[in-house]
């Protein structure tokens, strides 16, 4: 057979390769539908009634309903311009809703950049050098993550305020030290993930690179972390989130009403500190969430692809 037959067998088995799948026809994923519906309802309303309790002039919980009985937007204004009603109607009680909220924001970002970093240099040396104890390492980092960062409050504290003594700068009441103990409970599973990633990209690159003459970080910063782009907007998600919603750690370091985050913070609205402020606790909330999601919009198109190559190797 000449090349030329060969080449016309093969054409017809080409062009059905490339020929675009069918949709699928509705009458045979109906259920699909259904279920993706019931998933997004379930999801969505315990969102709703947040929502519905922060555009509610009442500040009962239990006055809650899928819809405000007296819709109002004083909620959110009185946050923003720390005028919020004393529960005895004599006054007003003054809380440094925006303090809190840049504090917030200020810990979670720069914590969320320093894992995305330091965690970039461990999982880059694990996934390309071979030394002594890289396997305990790894492994070190695996079981660390076994232990609530819960469990560890005592501990953080103690080691916090002996160290603060020497150090003031990481001393207690400082975002240095709530920042170092964020890192410090995020390390072992990022790494781990992001050195799966690391593992996808083909070592030739670097050495195609190091026969050009560039240095190790030249390639780290040139070559590699581009192409990780994926899993280092994953990192900085997750980190960036948990930051803002950490509370148990922060409010043992956090010490005065200046210093709190904005989960610290809002406890006082229905704790009893103050009153049972539910409508001004779910409208900080909601104004909360906003650089979450305005963040995940921005990164979606690297979900997907950082957590599945992510998990490639280990």
């Amino acid at each position: 057979m000449s090349a030329v037959d060969i080449a016309s067998a093969a054409a017809p088995v080409a062009a059905q390769a490339k020929a675009p799948r069918k949709r699928p026809k509705l009458s045979e994923t109906w259920w699909r539908h259904i279920v993706g519906i019931v998933a997004c309802i379930v999801a969505l309303l315990p969102m709703w009634f947040v929502i519905s309790a922060a555009f509610d002039s009442s500040q009962s919980i239990s006055s809650t309903s899928l819809f405000p009985a007296s819709w109002t937007v004083h909620n959110f204004g009185r946050l923003l311009h720390n005028d919020i009603p004393s529960a005895g109607g004599s006054g007003t009680i003054s809380e440094p809703f925006l303090h809190w909220y840049a504090n917030t924001m200020i810990v979670a970002t720069v914590a969320a950049l320093c894992t995305v970093i330091i965690s970039a240099w461990a999982a880059y040396a694990f996934s390309r050098f071979r030394f002594k104890g890289r396997r305990m390492g790894m492994l070190a980092l695996l079981l660390v993550q076994m232990f609530p960062q819960l469990l560890l409050v005592v501990a953080i504290y103690l080691v916090i305020l002996n160290v603060g003594g020497i150090y003031p700068v990481v001393s207690l009441n400082s975002y240095a030290a709530l920042i170092l103990v964020y890192l410090g409970g995020a390390m072992g599973v990022n790494t781990w993930l992001m050195k799966g990633f690391f593992d996808t990209i083909p070592k030739e690159l670097d050495e195609s690179a190091r026969v050009d003459g560039a240095t190790p970080a030249q390639i780290f910063w040139g070559v590699v972390l581009p192409l990780a782009l994926p899993i280092l907007a994953v990192i900085f998600l997750w980190s960036f989130i948990f930051a803002l919603n950490e509370y148990a750690i922060a409010s043992v370091l956090m010490q005065t009403n200046d210093h709190y985050t904005l989960p610290v913070g809002l406890r006082g609205f229905i704790n009893g500190n103050y009153s049972t402020y539910w409508g001004y606790f779910a409208a900080a909330a909601l104004m909360a969430a906003i650089p979450a999601v305005a963040l995940f919009a921005w990164l979606q198109r690297f979900i997907v692809s950082g957590l599945a190559q992510g998990a490639v190797k280990g």
